[in-house]
């Protein structure tokens, strides 16, 4: 697919997690990087989610979340945004209240991408990232994206629902070597 690096991993063998059986309820998706050294451009990473319908979970996504925006329905919502990773904690944290979406979505795909001014960066310019994925206070997954060092975009979460309506978590760290905009149609793509 033109954009994707080669660079991807997919944690326990890609099979989902979930809490006993009854599905993944409300999660936390966390985002930390260090602030660019004094006299340089900032860095500004941004958390973007994507939601698919059931009846095209690979097909275009139905909306998108990210700065600046939350779900039209609410259960999607970016509780903070920084656009310089100046902070203490994760700077920019999306809360996915997975049980409050409508039964017509079956997918969400969650993804970083940095903010491209001046000149381009990638994941290993940037000092100290760090992606937490949690439901309550269990960590479902952690990375620091250095398996992407060499791109501006990738996938983190894969979020769906089965047949008895219980949604399940997949971590899959993708790159991508695109723009945001670009990043936000093809992150849902098959693979």
């Amino acid at each position: 697919m033109p954009g994707e690096s080669v660079a991807a991993r997919s944690r326990g063998g890609g099979s989902p997690v979930s809490s006993v059986s009854k599905g993944i309820k409300k999660v936390e998706v966390g985002l930390k990087w260090d602030p660019s050294p004094a006299g340089t451009p900032s860095n500004d990473l941004d958390i973007i989610a994507a939601t698919y319908a059931a009846d095209a979970p690979y097909g275009n996504p139905v909306y998108l979340v990210h700065f600046d925006s939350r779900s039209p329905d609410g259960t999607i919502t970016l509780n903070r945004d920084s656009r310089t990773g100046q902070g203490f904690g994760f700077d920019e944290v999306m809360t996915l209240e997975l049980d409050r979406l409508a039964a017509t979505f079956a997918r969400v795909v969650v993804g970083v991408a940095i903010q491209q001014e001046a000149e381009q960066k990638v994941f290993g310019e940037i000092r100290n990232t760090a992606i937490r994925i949690r439901e309550g206070y269990t960590d479902l997954a952690q990375s620091d994206l250095s398996s992407v060092s060499g791109c501006t975009a990738a996938t983190i979460a894969e979020f769906t629902r089965d047949e008895t309506g219980a949604w399940s978590f997949r971590e899959v760290i993708r790159g991508f070597d695109v723009d945001p905009t670009m990043f936000a149609s093809l992150m849902g793509g098959e693979h």
